[in-house]
């Protein structure tokens, strides 16, 4: 899988690609898609969400340019694949899940697996983790309107952010942001189509 459809479609980080081949990507899918879990395509997951596509959590691994000294938070842990893609580079993952069932599995099953460096909270991603940030970078795993202001305020300063911006179920933009001082860049990179970012209703 990770030669024929993530370091040939230009993925060359070695780390990335050392830790795709490490975690085994069919511990992450229901039981009634493990023989499916080898393909490069999202797989739903349950609740209205899914497992990225392999090259798709591998592009936005590398994107954010990943050290072991780093700490990245997550929005959007879902089964917790991408979670330990990244605790297998840095140093410490904090994970946010809005489905509680999802997050709650999540939490066990990579706990099971032994990644001691992966914190998971279930609550609402829109405002990250203050109390542990800022963060090194931040992954966002679902389509946002817009980049939420309290992750941009938690990156630290030279931090890159990867985030799907659109609308839902519509073609979204992967954008790179990146804090500059006090200054915010962001790149498009690529058309992708996450599922939305789910936001706790009053």
């Amino acid at each position: 899988m990770v030669l024929q459809t993530i370091e040939r479609r230009g993925v060359k980080d070695n780390a990335v690609l050392k830790s795709m081949r490490s975690v085994k990507r069919h511990l992450f899918v229901p039981e009634t898609n493990v023989s499916n879990a080898y393909e490069d395509r999202p797989l739903p997951i349950g609740y209205g969400q899914t497992i990225s596509q392999p090259f798709i959590v591998a592009y936005m691994t590398e994107s954010i340019k990943p050290k072991p000294e780093y700490k990245v938070l997550e929005i959007g842990t879902g089964s917790g694949y991408q979670a330990a893609v990244l605790a297998e580079i840095v140093r410490e993952v904090y994970t946010i899940e809005i489905v509680p069932e999802l997050g709650n599995s999540a939490a066990a099953r990579l706990k099971k697996l032994g990644y001691t460096n992966v914190n998971v909270s279930v609550k609402d991603g829109y405002f990250g983790w203050e109390e542990h940030g800022p963060f090194d970078a931040i992954v966002v795993t679902a389509a946002a309107e817009f980049v939420p202001p309290p992750l941009l305020e938690q990156l630290k300063e030279g931090g890159r952010m990867i985030i799907p911006i659109g609308s839902p179920f519509m073609n979204q933009m992967l954008m790179l942001v990146e804090k500059k001082g006090k200054k915010i860049t962001t790149k498009s990179l690529m058309p992708v189509v996450f599922v939305p970012f789910t936001r706790k209703q009053d």
